[in-house]
């Protein structure tokens, strides 16, 4: 088949082809369908194989001339796109090219057959910018204190929780269940505001109204009614600058009966610790692990950042879409739910799947373009691994985690988990080596649990 082409660059990493299709192919491609039709077509009154083109003609008419259209079209898109001089410009797998302005062509078996598609091509990245990027890396370490609230929040996971006395009075740190609702001006109860057996612990402010300060002192069985006035500034968009009037009925308090910080609760939360000392040690070790994937974590994300910031391109928006569906898809499994379900839960909430799926973009955007980044400096460079830099890996997971290598191994043993462990060794050896080619400097000095409570707060 003859076929002249023209690809047009367009916006969003989107190419318009215009292919010609010669008349001479036009009118054979028309003439050898119309005969297969001929042959394997039964119509009362001719024999199978025996059908006249002109019968066919007059009984099918445009409706044959469409799909003959659409059969050569599809042939002549098939040996254009599968052409080497193209291979920059193929559709992306979910995004089929649509005829421009939705006009199918009419087919004329004495003229040249032209169409026009557009559809998405994977972006066209070249990175040229290194120079001038700078990283700051925090300066964490794992304090006193934040070993001190991790042991606490240990014995907080052993605790006995106990009912407190009648006459008891509420205070901190008391897990207490309470119904409340909110009033009106006019003292009658606002409608949906009401809520019964809500459990949290005093102190927290895991709680609607923060009203921990109000219930203080509260006994169980008592009822009062809290007015409050919020700050203009108040992070609840639903409380800022308003007055809410609540009424709070306690209805039991329990206290935490923490266990004593020794040997015992070691043992307690696992039989591998003997000692106090033991646990803390792995306590430590494991907070340091932490802490330092973390500032890995923040240091490729800023270098990524400042890629993608430094080497713009445009994405296309099916692109966008089908990550957009994957994360939704994702979402439903970890609700253990349909994406169908999920969109009712969604829609009942006051929100849509539309809504949601806007506000996600930015963030797809950022970690599509960073995904792109690392493939595309993963092939210019040519980073590969070897069986002994696997070996030197699993070595690492299993000490990190208290395994066996052979364990470790064990693990990995599926294809796709290896796939995707040999897919991050050689992302951290890209790393390493675009290190080499930055600046990195010494950040400002923070604790783990300002390190982790950034993470918490974005």
């Amino acid at each position: 088949m003859k076929v002249s082409k023209e690809v047009t660059k367009i916006e969003n990493s989107a190419v318009k082809l215009t292919a010609t299709i010669a008349k001479e192919d036009v009118a054979s491609g028309y003439k050898d369908a119309i005969a297969k039709y001929s042959k394997n077509i039964q119509i009362p009154g001719f024999r199978k194989g025996h059908v006249p083109a002109a019968v066919l003609e007059r009984k099918f008419g445009e409706s044959l001339k469409a799909e003959i259209t659409g059969d050569l079209i599809d042939k002549a898109l098939n040996e254009i796109i599968s052409a080497e001089d193209m291979k920059d410009f193929r559709p992306l797998p979910y995004s089929q090219p649509r005829f421009e302005g939705d006009d199918f062509p009419t087919l004329d078996t004495e003229k040249d057959l032209t169409f026009t598609v557009v559809y998405d091509v994977f972006p066209q990245v070249e990175i040229k910018k290194l120079d001038g990027i700078k990283i700051k890396v925090p300066q964490a370490e794992v304090t006193q204190e934040d070993m001190d609230k991790e042991l606490k929040s240990i014995q907080e996971r052993n605790a006995a929780v106990i009912d407190k006395k009648d006459d008891d009075p509420v205070e901190k740190d008391d897990i207490v269940t309470i119904d409340y609702k909110e009033l009106g001006d006019d003292g009658a109860v606002i409608a949906g505001s009401e809520r019964e057996d809500f459990v949290f612990t005093e102190g927290s402010g895991e709680n609607i109204y923060k009203i921990d300060d109000d219930i203080l002192g509260m006994k169980k069985g008592e009822t009062k009614v809290i007015t409050k006035k919020y700050a203009k500034n108040d992070k609840d968009a639903d409380l800022a600058g308003k007055t809410k009037k609540i009424s709070v009925t306690v209805k039991q308090i329990k206290v935490r009966n923490l266990p004593a910080l020794d040997d015992d609760l070691a043992q307690d939360v696992n039989e591998k610790y003997k000692t106090l000392d033991d646990l803390k040690k792995d306590i430590s070790r494991s907070m340091n692990l932490a802490k330092d994937r973390k500032l890995e974590e923040l240091k490729n994300q800023s270098l990524l950042e400042q890629l993608v910031e430094k080497n713009p391109f445009d994405l296309p928006k099916s692109m966008i879409e089908a990550e957009n569906s994957s994360r939704w898809n994702m979402m439903a499994q970890q609700f253990k739910t349909t994406p169908e379900q999920l969109e009712k839960m969604v829609s009942a909430s006051g929100q849509s799947k539309e809504t949601m799926l806007s506000q996600w973009v930015g963030d797809t955007e950022k970690a599509l373009k960073s995904r792109i980044i690392v493939d595309l400096l993963l092939r210019d460079r040519n980073i590969s691994i070897t069986p002994d830099e696997i070996e030197e890996e699993y070595k690492k997971i299993a000490e990190q985690n208290d395994m066996t290598v052979d364990e470790v191994k064990d693990h990995y043993k599926d294809l796709k988990a290896k796939e995707y462990l040999v897919d991050e060794v050689k992302e951290k050896k890209l790393f390493e080596t675009l290190y080499k080619e930055v600046k990195v400097e010494k950040g400002e000095k923070k604790t783990f649990s300002q390190l982790f409570a950034d993470e918490a707060a974005n």
